[in-house]
């Protein structure tokens, strides 16, 4: 009966990885590294060492290479800016965050391998797992295709954040965004309410709303207040919060 529990398992992990490599929108040739690339320590520690490695010098390799794309990018495209503006325009996309985002749409949290005490803990949407197993990847799909397939793909994912980075429409602190914005529009009412806690007390997930004139602007959830206020703060920024001014 356990045979057939990890074999379904396995099945179910198999459909996973498939969905995100559509997503990724390249299909490794060497799937084993590409399930090395999505191996979180915490497997490594459940199954043994001696099984297989986790994804974490993958994770060094691709975020060299996720800083070399970006950063080629910013410096062709900001011909004109000097090297504190593009690297302060850069950290806004090969940030942890921006990583996140984009891995999160990728569909990669539900295929990293991880161990069950960590997904119990809701490890899956952890941003800091969901960034450095898209960095992994980057890393192994330099591994399995070269350069100029890496490259393409993640200026395929990150085009559109490189361009709103420069034109100065990404942030990395969006509690300040906000505020700037308000103060744009003469209102000084912000307010941050925790809605909901949920989870053991060693691994709390914290709700919260934005009310901005005491009209809810934006949502977010996190591990953290600090997280889940930026996460609400974000939403109220990119839906461009002018509806509750």
């Amino acid at each position: 009966m356990e045979q057939g529990r990890i074999e379904t398992a396995e099945k179910d992990m198999e459909a996973h990885i498939d969905e995100f490599e559509e997503k990724l929108g390249y299909r490794f040739k060497d799937k084993e590294l590409l399930k090395l690339a999505l191996t979180h320590r915490s497997f490594v520690r459940e199954e043994g060492s001696g099984k297989t490695g986790s994804n974490e010098r993958l994770e060094f390799l691709g975020d060299a290479l996720f800083d070399a794309i970006v950063g080629e990018a910013m410096y062709r495209r900001m011909e004109d800016e000097k090297e504190g503006a593009l690297t302060k325009c850069r950290s806004h996309v090969v940030c942890e965050a921006s990583l996140a985002d984009r891995g999160r749409e990728t569909g990669i949290g539900a295929a990293i391998r991880m161990g069950k005490g960590e997904e119990a803990a809701g490890g899956r949407d952890k941003t800091s797992i969901i960034a450095d197993a898209l960095e992994a990847v980057i890393g192994a799909m330099y591994l399995d295709g070269g350069f100029d397939v890496t490259r393409e793909t993640v200026l395929r994912l990150f085009d559109r954040r490189i361009e709103m980075a420069i034109g100065g429409e990404l942030f990395t602190d969006y509690k300040s965004r906000l505020q700037e914005l308000a103060q744009k529009y003469g209102v000084a009412d912000i307010k941050y309410e925790t809605v909901k806690e949920s989870g053991p007390p060693h691994d709390k997930t914290f709700f919260v709303q934005v009310k901005v004139n005491g009209k809810t602007a934006g949502r977010g959830k996190g591990k953290s207040k600090k997280e889940a206020e930026q996460e609400a703060a974000k939403e109220a920024v990119i839906g461009e919060v002018g509806h509750v001014f």
